[in-house]
């Protein structure tokens, strides 16, 4: 799916399911406790803090999903048109960025 679709899809999920979007500084809260939830299951899985218990049925996926949702509904309700504003960033990052990695010593 490409993120024009999801963008819609989110859009149409919200008209149909919900009630209106929350205002954008309640999405930028809620996008701080999703992101908040990967980095807990990042650092706990991956990083040098043990897994509790609790911890270790959480799927990093569908944490990705929740922050990917919100991040869909703050481009919508603040009109951006994220595969436009993604497709620019990758064409800048390949521009910019192949060299500089490419000649990374710490990369090698």
């Amino acid at each position: 799916m490409k993120i024009e679709d999801s963008q819609k899809a989110v859009d149409n999920w919200i008209k149909e399911h919900g009630v209106r979007y929350f205002n954008e500084l309640t999405n930028m809260a809620q996008l701080t406790e999703e992101v908040g939830e990967v980095a807990r299951i990042i650092s706990r899985r991956y990083g040098e803090q043990s897994e509790k218990e609790s911890d270790k049925d959480k799927d990093l996926g569908e944490e990705l999903a929740d922050v990917m949702f919100v991040v869909l509904c703050l481009a919508n309700q603040t009109g951006v048109n994220l595969q436009e504003a993604f497709d620019k960033k990758l064409d800048l990052k390949t521009k910019r960025d192949h060299d500089r990695h490419h000649n990374n010593k710490k990369l090698k």
